[in-house]
């Protein structure tokens, strides 16, 4: 037992923010390529910007945004910060060839070490990496 105070309750993640360079390409990556639902769509005048609540089956979300003249952030896989977006797939094969007909490349599937799962990664229109993961192969 600990004497220090109580941890956090966290029950989950309720949604990752992603800016994007390009909305409209963006937009259309996150709901045609990815098949995330649309919950809400404003474009905030003041800001220049849009915000798009996208919602995953498991009612997680997704918030993308476009502000003018955003820098560039690094994106390598082990720079310090958030290192990539991790969405759970039922069927690895069935997604590979969804994102294959989107024109949307994938690192070659792994399976990982510690929990046998399936794994693969590939890239948003901005470089953000996104890694799959499916269930231990049979």
């Amino acid at each position: 037992m600990s004497d220090g105070p109580a941890a956090l309750q966290v029950s989950g993640v309720h949604h990752v923010a992603i800016i994007a360079s390009d909305y409209a390409r963006s937009r259309r990556f996150y709901t045609e390529v990815l098949g995330l639902r649309v919950v809400n769509e404003v474009f905030r005048a003041e800001r220049q910007s849009y915000k798009l609540d996208l919602q995953l089956p498991d009612g997680t979300q997704v918030e993308l945004f476009s502000f003018p003249n955003s820098p560039a952030r690094p994106s390598y896989p082990e720079a310090c910060g958030l290192r990539h977006l991790a969405l759970r797939v039922a069927d690895m094969e069935a997604s590979l060839l969804a994102l294959a007909a989107h024109g949307v490349a994938a690192e070659p599937v792994r399976v990982d070490p510690f929990t046998g799962a399936l794994f693969t990664f590939f890239a948003d229109p901005d470089g953000l990496p996104i890694e799959l993961v499916g269930p231990r192969p049979v």
